[in-house]
């Protein structure tokens, strides 16, 4: 019991609850434990957000596609972990993404009905909800108010930054390269010439329809460094 209480106040948006309150959450919040093994499905795009599903154990891979089907862009996500708490409240309460298990995952599932009476009714929970929704919002903003892309580079860098959720990490796109190059508004061979470079770089790996960037939050770095370089004359 003591080590369940401890993975659990990990989790996003419950830390910073004592454990007494956590106990009289316990005791009117129901919470569904679940696993799901490797490969397994999740959840799906489009689906409505009626629960908030929190992983305890694993790694799980979003896949969100943009709406005209041109690209897909997988991420990665490992416990302690809350899928899309964002997508549970406003005019769209759909998930965004879809999500499997990447490796064997424990999760815990809580009604919205519960989430809404019972668990907003402790300040702790509360405020890591409002913060958690907040800061989200504010990177968001800031990522699309960024600088005008200087070159090519710049570009795929800015492609990474406005459709990923968090830098860190492996980052895979799906996409024809004539369809990423109307994206970047250049044409398909200057843009295979680009990523051909950033392969030798070791920023990232090419195969037939699919790009996998070992670290975004390494090649947004590696671009910034760059441009200062340029800048300054270097």
């Amino acid at each position: 019991m003591s080590t369940m209480y401890d993975t659990l106040l990990q989790l996003p948006l419950f830390q910073g609850l004592c454990r007494e309150d956590f106990s009289k959450i316990l005791e009117k919040v129901k919470l569904h434990f679940t696993k799901y093994k490797a490969g397994e499905s999740i959840l799906k795009s489009g689906t409505a957000c009626d629960q908030l599903i929190f992983l305890l154990k694993g790694e799980v891979s979003s896949m969100t596609t943009s709406q005209d089907g041109a690209f897909t862009i997988i991420e990665h996500a490992e416990a302690p972990y809350v899928i899309e708490p964002h997508a549970l409240l406003g005019m769209n309460i759909n998930y965004a993404s879809s999500y499997i298990a990447r490796t064997e995952v424990n999760a815990i599932i809580i009604n919205k009905h519960f989430v809404l009476n019972a668990l907003l009714n402790y300040d702790v929970f509360r405020l890591n909800y409002m913060n958690f929704i907040s800061n989200r919002a504010q990177t968001l903003h800031a990522r699309l108010w960024d600088q005008v892309p200087q070159d090519l580079i710049d570009k795929t860098a800015r492609f990474i930054l406005v459709h990923t959720e968090k830098l860190r990490g492996e980052k895979i796109v799906k996409v024809k390269m004539d369809d990423l190059a109307r994206y970047l508004d250049d044409t398909r061979l200057n843009v295979s010439k680009m990523l051909n470079s950033l392969q030798e770089e070791g920023l990232l790996m090419l195969h037939r329809k699919e790009i996998v960037i070992k670290d975004a939050q390494l090649f947004i770095d590696w671009n910034n460094e760059r441009k200062l370089r340029e800048k300054r004359g270097m």
